[in-house]
């Protein structure tokens, strides 16, 4: 068994763009928005709290209740419903918190960049950093000596993951770099919308609206995890499509919504 050379590289491609974006976006940002550290705190325990921990649990309850997974499209409904309540909520109370101390764009900017950014360095970073760990203990032919205690199902998860990890071709390797690419940006622009329905009473239905569009984005993913959708190409391309869609009426919302906030 052998990992190539060129997955380990894409490994790590995909392990720099999902530690480090967060952290460039908040130093570009930085000084023309304000950012501020504790809003980029909220938003990385936001979604510790509501994603880890709430929104987990919750589909421990129901999954293990009801067979969803059978039905591909109720599961589609359940999955992405489920994403975007959490998460959107996750922001709503967090912004009202947060309001009458960094009530600006910033604040709105920090908290996505910790809320994305959290989330791409504890799915795609830890994962990536884990596996070509694992890749240069198969190359070098010590990973028996760690799978050689293991028994039952955690011995049959180990070897198909060495199995995965020797077979993959290894542009595959970035998709989880892209996908990050994609959810920051996303995560940046739910931010805004929701801000604004906190900041403007007028337009407390974004938050429904950003409810929506969270789903609307998840809702592919759903479908492939069901194996309906079998093309990750065909599912990262709508991901990526609408994370800038998302981006630009974040932008909209923003140029329209910001004078609003102020006199409010």
């Amino acid at each position: 068994m052998h990992v190539s050379a060129a997955s380990i590289i894409c490994m790590g491609v995909s392990a720099l763009v999902s530690i480090g974006t967060p952290i460039v976006l908040f130093v570009i940002f930085y000084r023309k928005y304000k950012l501020r550290a504790l809003p980029l705190l909220a938003g990385s325990l936001a979604f510790v709290l509501f994603v880890l921990i709430l929104e987990r649990s919750a589909h421990v309850l129901v999954l293990g209740t009801f067979n969803i997974k059978e039905n591909p499209f109720v599961y589609m409904v359940y999955g992405a419903l489920m994403a975007g309540v959490f998460e959107e909520t996750a922001r709503f109370l967090s912004f009202n918190a947060l309001k009458k101390k960094y009530g600006n764009i910033g604040g709105a900017l920090s908290y996505g960049i910790g809320h994305g950014g959290i989330e791409a360095m504890s799915l795609a970073g830890s994962s990536m950093i884990y596996n070509i760990v694992l890749s240069v203990m198969i190359n070098a032919g010590s990973v028996e000596a760690v799978t050689a205690d293991l028994q039952g199902e955690a011995s049959i998860q180990a070897s198909a993951q060495i199995t995965a990890l020797t077979t993959t071709a290894p542009y595959l390797f970035l998709i989880g770099g892209i996908e990050r690419l994609f959810a920051i940006g996303m995560h940046l622009a739910l931010s805004v919308v929701v801000f604004y329905a906190v900041s403007c009473r007028s337009k407390r239905w974004l938050y429904l609206l950003a409810i929506l569009l969270h789903a609307a984005v998840d809702a592919p993913v759903a479908l492939m995890q069901t194996g309906v959708i079998q093309s990750v190409f065909l599912v990262e391309s709508f991901v990526g499509a609408s994370s800038v869609s998302l981006l630009l009426l974040a932008a909209f919302i923003h140029k329209n919504a910001s004078r609003t906030a102020v006199k409010e």
